[in-house]
């Protein structure tokens, strides 16, 4: 048995508000409490850690991350703003991209990749063409893929390589989406099991230096393969690895629970048949399913998407995947942004209920990824039959307010109604945030920002829900919760984190945090001031069932 003794600074704990050390035993909670009792504690353990009044919480769960991707975004061309803010830009990146690329491989075999344009935020309103891909990079493979992760560019030599240039949909203008964005990432995703490895280990340290404990994949065809994703669990439940704990999703359709099962029998870890199994696109894509028309300009290629998006599954499809993953014992999921697609969902629950006694539909504590738009009857729906929620605060902050792309996509008044938060927590639907990294940076805190400043103050969740939501709520949506997960009491796993913050603070409002004074405290758990002219806090350790994950309290 090992032990550590955190003492001298505050721990976020419902069990104990004024708790100021904490002692982790073999990997579970032993003790929280006053600084005065800690002193005694000190002899018995093997690490005593002065923690200088740094704050003490529970880790973090990212409840919804590409791993692949977000590793291989880190070698990838940097295409998002600030860093790129145009078109010329981003050509520019790509030739600088090209040229050190060339120098690794000089036969210019290997594909250039490139990650997070946004045509919206760009003077030109455009993405390149592949003339001007081709001519800045001296005629290398290229993919470049669209902030949203449903959209890519591609250059005229990876075109030719992968036959994309000969399919019926190919326009010419480089941008692929659907199937042939699917076939494009699957093609850039052949990697060397060393190379696919090395992206996940820098995808899950990137992750423990944030704070964040645990993972939820959202492994889909396209992004990696059945394979990859059984390499991810052996490599994230390795303990001399050191890193964060993976919950893993495989959105594969499901006909019958003959499907669910043959794939439960390849990839036997698998909490749940799901994620990123789109029901529609997205709204940067112009792909997202719509009751009405889109705003503004067309998409990013120049080609008109259908007028009111794409539904990609319906409501048949959706109903027989839920029943088959309920008949298998496990969780079944879809990825759902428009309200069109809100509807086609609820029309498959309902569907589902009446095929099956509902009680069974509601046990398989099915979940829904990034419901954007959620009107009062696709609520009520949620709530009968027992949706969890999986939501990205930060697409809020990126996309949202009167000038940003929601705003662009759907007209003023639609884009009041993205993002309900508020609504969503009050009505009680069980709620996890995540980043859908590489989409949205894994920055934890920044979520729990952007769901209590959102832009209509009727929809800012509290600060204690939205630090919750990105803690507790991951445990809770993968089923993990029983275990004490995601709280720091007496006798809960010992995943946590600690942090360096400017200035802590207690809820003074709805959405609202104030500067802690000892008046003002009341028994409530404090946090970090993320007021925006505070700094954000500086993770100094993560802890993993009492391992340490990251460890920077020495720097």
């Amino acid at each position: 048995m090992t032990s550590t003794l955190y003492r001298n600074g505050v721990v976020h704990s419902s069990a104990d508000p004024f708790a100021e050390a904490i002692l982790v035993d073999d990997g579970v909670v032993a003790w929280l409490g006053a600084e005065d009792t800690a002193a005694g504690l000190a002899a018995r353990a093997d690490e005593v850690v002065d923690l200088d009044g740094a704050l003490v919480t529970p880790g973090f769960v990212d409840a919804h991350v590409h791993t692949l991707e977000t590793g291989l975004v880190a070698e990838s061309v940097d295409l998002s703003a600030p860093a790129v803010t145009s078109l010329a830009q981003a050509l520019d990146a790509l030739a600088a991209g090209a040229a050190r690329l060339a120098a690794a491989d000089p036969s210019g075999e290997q594909t250039l990749l490139a990650f997070g344009w946004d045509e919206h935020t760009w003077p030109e309103q455009r993405a390149p063409y592949p003339g001007e891909v081709d001519a800045a990079t001296q005629g290398r493979p290229v993919l470049a893929v669209r902030v949203d992760g449903h959209t890519a560019l591609v250059s005229s030599s990876f075109a030719a390589r992968t036959g994309l240039d000969r399919e019926p949909a190919w326009d010419g203008s480089g941008v692929v989406a659907d199937e042939a964005y699917a076939r494009a990432r699957a093609a850039a995703h052949d990697l060397s099991p060393d190379r696919r490895r090395d992206a996940y280990r820098t995808a899950l340290r990137q992750a423990a230096a944030r704070g964040v404990v645990a993972v939820h994949e959202m492994s889909t065809p396209h992004v990696d393969t059945r394979d990859g994703l059984a390499r991810l669990m052996a490599l994230a439940g390795d303990p001399d690895e050191r890193l964060p704990h993976v919950t893993a999703y495989r959105a594969e359709l499901c006909g019958g629970p003959d499907d669910a099962r043959t794939l439960l029998a390849e990839l036997p870890f698998l909490t749940g048949i799901g994620g990123d199994l789109t029901v529609d696109g997205t709204l940067g894509s112009r792909t997202a399913a719509l009751r009405s028309p889109y705003a503004g300009r067309p998409w990013a290629g120049g080609r008109e998407a259908a007028t009111t998006g794409r539904l990609y599954l319906g409501a048949e499809q959706i109903a027989t995947h839920l029943l088959a993953c309920s008949s298998a014992g496990v969780q079944g999921g879809f990825h759902v942004v428009g309200d069109r697609a809100m509807d086609e969902l609820t029309r498959g629950l309902e569907t589902a209920a009446a095929q099956a006694d509902p009680s069974a539909l509601r046990s398989g504590h099915h979940r829904v990824e990034h419901a954007l738009i959620v009107d009062a009857a696709a609520l009520a729906a949620l709530l009968l039959y027992g949706v969890g929620l999986s939501i990205q605060p930060a697409y809020d902050t990126t996309w949202g307010g009167p000038e940003g792309m929601y705003a662009d996509r759907l007209g003023g008044p639609r884009a009041s109604n993205v993002s309900p938060f508020a609504d969503l927590a009050g009505a009680g639907v069980p709620l996890a945030f995540g980043s859908d990294s590489p989409v949205t940076p894994l920055d934890p805190w920044q979520a729990v920002r952007a769901a209590i400043g959102h832009a209509d103050p009727a929809q800012r969740m509290s600060a204690r829900a939205a630090f919750r939501a990105h803690s507790r709520g991951g445990w809770r949506l993968a089923g993990l919760d029983h275990t004490g997960a995601g709280e720091l009491r007496v006798g809960s796993p010992a995943h946590l984190a600690v942090w360096r913050a400017e200035q802590l603070a207690v809820q003074s409002a709805p959405g609202r945090l104030s500067q802690w004074n000892p008046e003002a405290r009341a028994g409530q758990p404090l946090l970090p001031d993320l007021s925006d002219d505070v700094a954000a806090p500086r993770c100094l350790r993560t802890v993993r069932d009492g391992v340490v994950l990251f460890d920077a309290l020495d720097g």
